[in-house]
């Protein structure tokens, strides 16, 4: 387990905010040379404090222009079969996120779709039909406040 100091935490934080910067312009952000840099991003990768670098696409650029929370309720609770659905989710590429929730349901899902009668035949084809799916209840963006994947690092300096 690393410790992380000011350094590191500037890194991650530099990092989050464009990961495509380079080692020397990542360095003269936080205030070192490029080597002591280059070894701290290493360590934190190699720890699984950075677990990936993406690029963030606009989904409407690209015709996925609903966004839907659909919580999921299983039929059984157990080991086995809430691993089944689990597995299932994890192999559809229009659920972007799962999580599994306290309240009423068991799986909220974060699903993007090109238009509502797209989704619509999803849900009734796919979804409904999950290994262990007992009912859908869904909601509709109807427009994003807020859609960041940069975590708060304030609480670690």
């Amino acid at each position: 387990m690393l410790t992380l100091d000011k350094f590191d935490i500037a890194i991650l934080g530099e990092l989050q905010n464009d990961a495509r910067l380079t080692n020397t312009e990542l360095a003269q952000r936080v205030g070192l040379s490029a080597a002591p840099v280059w070894r701290r991003v290493r360590a934190l990768e190699d720890a699984g404090y950075i677990m990936a670098y993406r690029a963030e696409i606009d989904r409407n650029k690209i015709g996925l222009d609903v966004l839907a929370f659909v919580r999921l309720d299983a039929a059984q609770n157990s080991g086995p079969a809430l691993q089944e659905l689990e597995d299932a989710v994890k192999q559809i590429p229009e659920v972007v996120s799962c999580h599994y929730i306290s309240g009423t349901g068991t799986f909220e899902l974060q699903v993007v779709s090109r238009d509502l009668s797209t989704f619509s035949q999803f849900a009734r084809e796919v979804l409904i039909n999950l290994p262990n799916v007992k009912d859908l209840h869904t909601s509709f963006s109807l427009g994003e406040v807020k859609a960041n994947s940069a975590l708060p690092l304030g609480h670690l300096g």
